[in-house]
């Protein structure tokens, strides 16, 4: 495995480019007092894009990004971009974090340095970890696949590969959205290597195996199971799309910042513990970095094949088979799939289960404290003194 240090630096004429488009944007109409109830909000967006345009500093946002210890590794020809900050103690336990969608490597920056540095949280040098966080394939600054059948497994077999590439054998995984799924697959596919997975989130395409009649559901699942039924069919429309028919929404995401921001900030609003004041979690400059970086890397369309990958091959579990190393379930409140524990317990080893008190969606920049905390919690028993 090749690896090199790497730095962010998009050419001044890319962000001068996109605040040319940012001025020509041809504006719908919107339906009276609608607000979001139909998408995005004009009224909101045509601020943050005015914000955007002419406040936002993308050459600050690069410089802090580029404070964190980044590198590329070419792994069967896959170009992985990934973040590796070791423990200031120099003892840290491997763990590895992947993020999702329509999120980046860039969620990560509040938790590094509570995960490496224990003592920036009153805790213990000896507790921090070694993280890793790549970016999934064709996102941000990872390469886009050029074939299809890079979905989670396969991803989860480059990321044993990449740690294996940096000296280690063993190791924890971490994740929530498309990140849970991964370190799913990490954990059932490599007992072996996986010292425990702790999630934030219950991959949506988790299937156990359970009787196709319901006979053997219990009514705490019978009810999870309508209201994520219900969930699908008024908030799960980009995800019908991004895994059936990716190609065509990407060519109007990857044409338009515009229609970009207005796709992934209300992913934002919805799923973040925000009632309904997006801002009130994300700042401006959080939302358009991670945005800007979908839109200068233009992997927008790769990273919603992701979907389309994930539709082929879907996490479900076949009867007797279990991630058999330790789980941890960080529960936020404002997930939106939260599954009731005896779901989860039908495939999963769970070992610890928090109900956590406030948060969403994207914990790693809502509720960097709470989830490091748990995060740290979960693996304290693992840790070789």
């Amino acid at each position: 495995m090749r690896v090199e240090a790497f730095k962010i630096s998009v050419p001044e004429a890319t962000v001068t480019d996109l605040r040319e488009r940012l001025g020509r944007t041809r504006w719908p109409d919107q339906v009276e007092n609608v607000g979001w109830d139909q998408g995005t909000d004009r009224t909101y967006l045509q601020n943050l894009v005015d914000y955007w345009c002419s406040r936002f500093d993308w050459r600050a946002q690069e410089a802090a990004l580029n404070k964190l210890p980044q590198f590329r590794a070419t792994i069967n020809g896959q170009q992985l971009h990934f973040v590796h900050a070791r423990a200031r103690s120099g003892k840290g336990l491997p763990l590895i974090i992947t993020h999702g969608w329509p999120g980046s490597f860039a969620e990560m920056i509040k938790i590094l340095p509570l995960l490496t540095d224990p003592q920036a949280q009153s805790g213990v040098a000896e507790d921090g970890f070694d993280v890793i966080v790549p970016s999934l394939p064709g996102y941000g600054f990872s390469s886009a696949p050029h074939h299809a059948g890079m979905d989670t497994f396969a991803i989860a077999k480059l990321w044993a590969d990449l740690m294996a590439g940096l000296g280690y054998d063993r190791f924890a995984a971490q994740g929530g959205d498309w990140g849970a799924s991964v370190a799913t697959c990490l954990g059932f596919m490599f007992p072996e290597r996986v010292i425990g997975v702790h999630l934030n989130r219950i991959p949506g395409s988790f299937l156990p195996p359970h009787d196709p009649s319901g006979k053997d559901l219990t009514e705490e699942e019978k009810t999870f199971l309508a209201a994520h039924s219900n969930w699908l069919d008024t908030e799960g429309a980009y995800g019908r799309i991004q895994a059936t028919k990716p190609q065509s929404l990407a060519y109007a995401l990857n044409d338009s910042p515009v229609g970009l921001a207005a796709w992934v900030v209300e992913k934002f609003r919805a799923w973040s513990d925000c009632d309904g004041d997006v801002e009130r979690i994300f700042t401006k400059d959080e939302l358009l970095t991670n945005i800007s970086i979908y839109w200068f890397t233009q992997t927008i369309g790769s990273s919603i094949r992701l979907y389309w990958e994930n539709r082929r091959r879907p996490l479900r579990f076949a009867w007797g088979e279990r991630v058999q190393v330790p789980c941890a379930v960080a529960l936020f409140p404002k997930e939106i799939v939260r599954p009731p524990r005896s779901w989860v317990e039908r495939v999963y080893n769970v070992q610890r289960w928090s109900h956590m008190a406030k948060g969403g969606h994207f914990a790693a920049l809502e509720q960097p404290e709470l989830l490091t905390q748990d995060i740290r919690s979960f693996f304290e028993p693992f840790r070789q003194r």
